[in-house]
């Protein structure tokens, strides 16, 4: 495997071995449709080949610098347990929406009715911090308590998206298919992190790489969050 050092967005490939995001799965989980973007094999597992993941983690990123550029919305997703923490800490650093919990099906497909959710948790959150809860008893500001605990869990991250975002950003394909399929049905554009083991065709933008170490997904979003950031209108 060439190893590429420079190019537009400062990927380096060194760093992307060293953050594990060259490693696929098992030889027996490979989609069929992943095998061009596999260098080899090393005990099993195949190699991602990172000259691949380089053009079209590029790709990938210059569609999000335009978005951005344009002020459209993208919204993040990364459910799966290990990556929760870091899907919030990057949503919230970009201050874009995102998904780090389990996906509300019908959240693209059904979005007047989600919309509608996310106002009354809204006005709920209102309710509290402007006292209007007080004149409840003690017990009755419990079980609002617990509502809102819940509401934060399903809707905390989107709570401000009043339409349907025109990208969405997936961490975890096989994890988060019901994603891909709303985003489909919807027209929305999928950017997403492909392992070996998924069909990359779903994507409008795959990139090719490790999608179960968190170094990995971190490299890669972490790249997202500088492009976002540095591409966002001056005030």
């Amino acid at each position: 495997m060439s190893i590429i050092k420079k190019n537009n967005f400062n990927i380096d490939s060194d760093e992307m071995m060293k953050a594990g995001v060259h490693l696929g799965h098992r030889v027996s989980r490979l989609h069929p449709k992943m095998k061009d973007y596999v260098f080899g094999v090393r005990n099993t597992i195949h190699i991602i080949d990172l000259e691949k993941t380089v053009v079209e983690f590029e790709r990938a990123l210059d569609f999000i610098k335009e978005l951005v550029k344009k002020q459209e919305t993208i919204l993040l997703v990364g459910t799966k347990t290990p990556l929760r923490k870091l899907t919030k800490e990057i949503a919230n650093d970009c201050n874009i929406p995102y998904v780090s919990e389990r996906w509300l099906g019908g959240t693209f497909t059904n979005f007047k009715i989600i919309l509608k959710r996310m106002k009354y948790f809204k006005e709920l959150e209102r309710k509290k911090k402007e006292g209007e809860l007080d004149k409840y008893t003690k017990k009755e500001r419990n079980e609002f308590d617990k509502e809102l605990n819940k509401l934060e869990l399903k809707f905390g991250g989107i709570k401000n998206l009043e339409k349907i975002p025109e990208a969405v950003f997936v961490c975890d394909v096989k994890k988060d298919i019901l994603v891909i399929k709303e985003a489909i049905a919807k027209g929305i554009k999928i950017i997403a992190i492909t392992d070996t083991n998924v069909d990359p065709s779903l994507i409008d933008y795959p990139i090719p790489a490790n999608d179960d170490a968190i170094t990995s997904v971190r490299y890669i979003l972490e790249k997202v969050k500088q492009v976002i950031l540095s591409s966002k209108p001056k005030k």
